[in-house]
């Protein structure tokens, strides 16, 4: 092959759908690829007309058209078009125009035929329509088997179970000749649906709990219980199961956030299996999720703090496993509530039990669960309303020190916002909570709402739960019905813009420090999430993970048909990009933060960044339209 289909070859090899073209296939496209040159302001396609081939851009930029001159969509660099026409009756409907000078290599038809039968994702790509960005986004997907492998495969037999009157001595043989680590404690009934379910006899049951063999030991042989001791009586009642078509990664997560190894198995409410965290770790080896295990084998902060190094290396090795930004950000969130959960533990430990019931509460990237490598720590206490700030908060802000030096010390810097527990303003009963946000939504400014913002993402920890479920009630029924704070949270959304010039160029940081370069989070993932969020508000979602939002906007009528898709690939593909950099700091030994130099990245990511961009930069536009100032408030 000479050098110029040589470079034909590898140009179209960089971009989407040809990417992962077989090597033959590349090479009959570029053996019989035609170029043609435009200038700019010149038809390249015309309404109506006859169109036997498939547009590649090479160089420059062009914009099609619908049929009334409305535009469609703008296109650069290793974009195609025209296949709709080949795929249909071969008659131009979208008009194509350059609109810089332009460099187009046409595929003629008979090639294109034979890659959409050759190739199923080529196929797909061209009939579906799918972007760059859905490319990337579902390839990162795929290329995860615990994303997508049912835990059902990990299971090898049927689980051990006994009813509640059996004898431990009787149960621990069972188990013990099932080569079983854990028994489930059955009764005839149902007075739990939940765990309800009928045997193959059409008996109903229902499942009332689990014993395990660490279990057995601290619960029965350590207090020197009788072996004629029913089990009933020693089974704990904290039961955490998962279905059985869910994914071996939704599996560890549940064990690690619940802080349990064995996690029972249902096919809808029947048990069909346990599950270890052994039997995951063996399925995936390299995982460093299961790290969680060993902060709360620690008893201390300072051991807490030595495994700072460990969390960077899990972080490095899930990015180099294929994990999506959603596997790295739930990961890193389950680990940074595990230190905080056990330093909340040694913190009950050293100071006594807590005086009244409280809720540790988190905000931010730990409450949506997007962590990354580079955070810091914004969370705050919730009381009960019993809490005499005389009598009680002395425990409370000791706690509070506690736990946030100790998270500091972990690798969780201070909130520079002083978003933290140790503040008495974030310290505050139930009561005080409420008319903290029923102020903000009911007298909202976006001066107010710029510092308060990221109490819209919280989330329980530790503690009562309940405490935390009710402001997110209280907010999920008052903000759709609060036009004036969602225009005021829709403003503040549009402070960070993306770093789009006039057309397809970047708008580098001048700071200094990171000069020529783009802050990926600052410019790119904190103004989605910020969008993302006002959409959750005004559609009454309790969800706090951006992804889980857009999946709850998506059920409404607040975006058009695919919006919510456009906006989750490009997130997907902004985290990405964000987190795959912070690795290479890491592997450069410098300290990760969030900027990349365009220069420094290959063609095909730069360009995608681009789309990815665009789809932000749209859905501000959105954003401001959406959530006007009410008229009432403007004439103020």
């Amino acid at each position: 092959m000479d050098v110029e289909l040589l470079e034909i070859r590898q140009h179209m090899g960089q971009f989407p759908p040809f990417d992962g073209l077989s090597d033959v296939l590349l090479d009959a496209i570029a053996e019989q690829v035609q170029v043609r040159y435009y200038k700019t302001g010149s038809d390249i396609l015309k309404f109506d007309d006859m169109l036997t081939e498939l547009c590649y851009i090479r160089s420059g930029a062009v914009e099609v058209y619908r049929r009334q001159g409305e535009l469609y969509n703008r296109l650069g660099e290793g974009d195609i078009f025209g296949h709709f026409s080949l795929l249909r009756n071969h008659k131009v409907r979208l008009p194509a125009k350059a609109i810089e000078d332009t460099l187009i290599y046409f595929i003629p038809n008979a090639v294109f035929q034979r890659l959409c039968e050759e190739d199923d994702d080529f196929a797909d790509f061209v009939e579906l329509e799918r972007p760059r960005l859905e490319t990337a986004a579902e390839q990162q997907k795929k290329s995860n088997d615990m994303m997508v492998t049912r835990i059902r495969k990990l299971v090898t037999r049927y689980p051990v179970m006994v009813e509640s009157t059996t004898t431990v001595q009787q149960a621990a043989k069972q188990v013990n000749e099932a080569q079983a680590s854990a028994v489930l404690v059955i009764n005839e009934g149902s007075n739990n649906p939940r765990y309800s379910f009928q045997d193959s006899e059409g008996k109903t049951w229902q499942m009332c709990g689990i014993l395990t063999d660490s279990d057995f030991r601290t619960r029965i042989v350590a207090e020197g219980l009788s072996a004629q001791t029913a089990i009933g009586e020693v089974v704990s009642e904290r039961l955490i199961t998962i279905q059985s078509d869910a994914s071996v990664y939704e599996a560890m997560l549940t064990m690690l956030r619940n802080n349990v190894h064995h996690l029972p198995v249902l096919y809808r409410q029947r048990p069909v299996g346990v599950v270890h965290l052994s039997d995951i770790i063996r399925y995936e080896t390299q995982s460093g999720l299961y790290l969680v295990s060993n902060i709360f084998n620690q008893s201390s902060a300072q051991g807490l703090a030595k495994l700072a190094p460990d969390v960077r290396a899990a972080f490095v090795r899930m990015v180099q496993e294929g994990a999506n930004s959603q596997m790295v950000g739930s990961a890193l969130s389950t680990i940074g509530r595990s230190f905080t959960r056990r330093l909340l533990e040694l913190a009950e430990e050293e100071l006594g039990p807590p005086p009244v019931p409280y809720c540790f509460m988190v905000n931010g990237s730990m409450a949506r669960n997007e962590q990354s490598i580079v955070t810091d720590q914004d969370n705050a206490l919730i009381l009960s309303d019993d809490f005499n700030p005389d009598e009680h908060d002395d425990y409370f802000h000791a706690l509070a020190a506690f736990v946030s030096d100790g998270l500091d010390a972990c690798g969780y810097t201070y909130c520079k916002g002083d978003v933290m527990a140790t503040n008495r303003q974030w310290r505050q009963p139930l009561n005080v909570w409420k008319r903290y946000f029923q102020d903000w939504m009911a007298n909202p400014t976006p001066e107010r709402l710029l510092h308060s913002s990221i109490f819209f993402d919280l989330d329980s920890i530790y503690g009562e739960d309940h405490l935390v479920e009710a402001l997110q009630d209280l907010i999920a029924q008052t903000a759709p019905q609060s036009p004036l704070f969602l225009a005021a949270m829709a403003r503040n959304a549009l402070n960070r813009t993306p770093p789009l010039g006039f057309f397809r160029t970047f708008v580098m940081e001048k700071d200094g420090k990171h000069n020529n370069s783009i802050n990926l989070k600052r410019r790119g993932t904190a103004p989605m999430v910020d969008l993302i969020r006002v959409h959750a508000l005004a559609c009454g979602s309790k969800a706090q993970n951006s992804f889980q939002r857009l999946n709850d906007i998506s059920n409404t009528q607040l975006l058009a048909t695919g919006v919510s898709d456009k906006l989750s690939y490009a997130f997907e593909f902004l985290c990405m990009s964000r987190i795959r950099h912070q690795v290479i700091d890491l592997q450069e030994d410098r300290f990760p933060d969030n900027n990349i130099e365009p220069e420094n990245v290959e063609d095909s990511e730069r360009h995608t960044l681009k789309d990815a961009f665009q789809v932000l930069n749209n859905a501000q536009k959105f954003l401001k339209f959406r959530y006007p100032v009410p008229a009432q408030r403007q004439g103020r």
